[in-house]
């Protein structure tokens, strides 16, 4: 096959495929073309695609009109997407395509121009499924970048120390949701030295906090039905949240850092953080909001935005990932690959819709549009977390990312 792979659009500074991965797929016996630039922003240079064999254009419509195969980063539902019109009939398209956000006019184009598109957030959580799963990827460095945000942020050390000046007392961080994103979040506030403190509204996640040495936080909440089959939240009523925020008013004043990963794929992220919380902690503490694309779990997060809330630094992140965009594309160029492998067989696509991989995360195909999982709350998010889907990407879980 004929691999395109155009530069993303907007702020996007990852690119779907790096010049290693590019290069075992050569050495499968595939063609692959690049835009120029592609992966500038992700530190790739063209030479480097080059060097590996593939082949550098500076006409973005002449990589669609080549390429058997279109990899992406971001497209369709995830932003205003400029390509639908160069999407040509026969191709496949392969990426994070915002499956819960795209309308039906642009599947429906998709279908007319018989296009098969695959949206990588769709991946379902079984085993065999892990190494192409791009979310829970893409939400465990959001989780890793929150931690830094905030480190750099906060007015003081995460770490305990014993100094000739006294003893520095280590900073607290509270972090909401033990999905990929949160946990990755655990993770990097421990080996910084803070004391960390954790919850997420499954108990069973009790084991991996704690795991991490990290405390787990318990609210005397009934949680049954709180996730689906694959391990993803589902959305809950208004009285339960009324009931977490009450509860969790205990925790969140006690804070320097607060981290928020919680995400109900398909569905706005659930508010569990009130304004009165935030303006209860110290002058000076730090919010970081993996859940901002989809609204946030905090009352005065503003999407894509760092705002001061009565002394508290409130951020809003929406493209964490795209922060480390070297790491993150060398992870999500594997996700992909190991994607595109289950999907060919001799080298040729094969639509077995007796996988499961395949059936989940197809949208369209001949003709047809297939998206089973539109507007359906229940079904998939590291965040972080988007989480890695455990995104969290997200991808956790309710406390889910998927950032």
């Amino acid at each position: 096959m004929i691999i395109g792979v155009p530069s993303e659009v907007g702020e996007e500074d990852r690119v779907a495929l790096v010049p290693p991965v590019a290069a075992e797929l050569i050495e499968d016996g595939h063609e692959v073309i690049v835009e120029t630039g592609a992966g500038e922003d992700a530190g790739w240079a063209d030479n480097e695609y080059e060097s590996v064999g593939c082949t550098v254009l500076d006409d973005r419509t002449a990589v669609f009109e080549d390429a058997t195969v279109i990899l992406q980063v971001e497209a369709l539902g995830n932003h205003e997407d400029p390509d639908l019109e160069r999407y040509r009939e026969g191709q496949i398209v392969v990426g994070m395509l915002g499956p819960y956000e795209v309308n039906d006019e642009q599947l429906e184009t998709l279908a007319d121009r018989g296009v098969s598109a695959f949206a990588l957030e769709l991946i379902p959580r079984i085993s065999r499924a892990q190494s192409m799963d791009a979310l829970s990827s893409q939400a465990s460095l959001a989780g890793y970048k929150s931690c830094l945000l905030a480190a750099e942020e906060l007015p003081k050390m995460f770490p305990m120390e014993m100094t000739a000046a006294g003893t520095i007392q280590p900073a607290d961080v509270f972090v909401i949701g033990a999905g990929v994103a949160g946990l990755k979040a655990i993770a990097t506030a421990e080996r910084l030295g803070a004391s960390v403190k954790a919850y997420d509204i499954r108990l069973e996640a009790k084991r991996d906090v704690e795991s991490l040495g990290a405390e787990f936080v318990e609210l005397d909440l009934e949680t049954e039905g709180s996730g689906d089959e694959e391990g993803y939240a589902r959305e809950m009523d208004e009285e339960f949240y009324a009931a977490q925020r009450e509860q969790m008013e205990q925790v969140v004043p006690e804070s320097d850092v607060l981290i928020t990963t919680a995400a109900i794929p398909g569905a706005p992220a659930p508010e569990l953080v009130s304004t009165e919380m935030i303006e209860a902690m110290d002058d000076g503490s730090v919010v970081v909001d993996l859940s901002a694309a989809t609204g946030g779990n905090c009352e005065p997060t503003v999407p894509g935005e760092t705002i001061e809330h009565d002394g508290v630094t409130v951020h809003g992140p929406t493209d964490l990932p795209s922060q480390i965009s070297h790491t993150a594309s060398q992870q999500y160029a594997n996700n992909v690959a190991n994607f595109l492998e289950n999907l060919l067989e001799e080298g040729e696509p094969a639509f077995d819709f007796e996988d499961e991989i395949i059936e989940s995360t197809l949208l369209v195909h001949d003709g047809t549009v297939r998206n089973p999982h539109k507007d359906d709350g229940d079904a998939d998010a590291d965040e972080d977390d988007a989480d890695e889907t455990d995104t969290d990407s997200n991808g956790d879980t309710e406390e889910v990312s998927e950032a």
